[in-house]
C-alpha cells in the first residue's frame, strides 16, 4: 500500500512559479510588477496565481494590493 505522499506527488499540481518569484504582466489592461504569493489549482478551471503588487492598482474606485491572474497574463521579471 502506497503512502499519501506518493499519491499526491503523482497526481498533484506542479507549480510553474514559486513564492517570491518576481513577475510582470497585465491585469485588466493595466501593467504591474509584483511577486508571486501562491501558484495554485483549486478546481478544474485551471491554475491561477496570487500576485502581491509592488505598487497598488486603482480599479473601479478600489485599490488593489493583491490580484489573481492566469499563467498566460504574466512572465518572470528578468531585469528591473
Amino acid at each position: 500500500m502506497a503512502i499519501q505522499t506518493d499519491y499526491f506527488e503523482k497526481i498533484g499540481y506542479k507549480p510553474k512559479y514559486y513564492i517570491g518569484d518576481r513577475v510582470f504582466g497585465y491585469w485588466n489592461k493595466i501593467p504591474f510588477i509584483g511577486c508571486v504569493g501562491n501558484d495554485r489549482k483549486i478546481n478544474d478551471f485551471g491554475p491561477d496565481i496570487t500576485i502581491h503588487l509592488y505598487l497598488p492598482i486603482k480599479y473601479n474606485d478600489e485599490i488593489k494590493h493583491i490580484i489573481i491572474v492566469k499563467h498566460k497574463d504574466i512572465a518572470k521579471l528578468k531585469e528591473f
